[in-house]
């Protein structure tokens, strides 16, 4: 439970300087990520318990990535980061899961995801701010990955990328689990040299 109370000490003091930074009230930024106030202000106490999709537009509105959310400082110029070491940030109904591996530093970050999606199970992403690119690159079993309506088959050793400002779903299809690498690729914020 210490690890989940510093987790949320953590997120706490990421959301208020990154809404600081932008120069947003909690209002605006509520408004903006269509999150409620006393949420907001209740995870900038360290209190609640955010779910994924809400610290997705809390990220996308403040024009950086989940992690950046999430992370402590840098801890050296090596990162390596176990699986096991790093909770879902999403679990499906079938017993699918969603990890945020890691985030890359830098004006252009890019996050590193770990999913399993078992047959049938899926996980539907509202659209990312505009410039976000994302990629699903297959290791194990078949997905099919869904783009503004549109399916597109995907299977172990095959890769896909995409603009992430389309609503799109990720399925898990075929008999077995699927194991898939994302990455999304998040463009310079405002200030960031090009």
């Amino acid at each position: 439970m210490a690890g989940t109370e510093a987790a949320l000490r953590t997120l706490a003091h990421n959301v208020r300087a990154a809404r600081t930074r932008a120069g947003l009230s909690l209002d605006e930024l509520g408004r903006r990520a269509k999150v409620s106030k006393g949420a907001l202000v209740a995870l900038e106490k360290a209190q609640g318990n955010p779910n994924f999709a809400t610290l997705v537009r809390l990220a996308d509105t403040l024009g950086i990535s989940v992690s950046a959310l999430m992370e402590g400082p840098a801890e050296g110029r090596v990162r390596v980061v176990s699986a096991d070491a790093v909770m879902p940030l999403w679990a499906g109904e079938k017993g699918g899961e969603a990890r945020l591996m890691l985030t890359t530093s830098g004006p252009a970050p890019v996050e590193v995801w770990r999913w399993r999606l078992e047959p049938g199970e899926e996980y539907p992403s509202h659209p990312h701010q505009p410039g976000v690119v994302e990629t699903v690159s297959v290791t194990a079993g078949r997905m099919v990955l869904v783009v503004d309506g549109t399916e597109h088959a995907v299977e172990a050793g095959q890769t896909a990328t995409f603009d992430g400002d389309a609503p799109h779903t990720y399925r898990g299809a075929g008999t077995g689990t699927c194991h898939l690498i994302m990455t999304v690729h998040i463009p310079p914020g405002p200030g960031s040299a090009s």
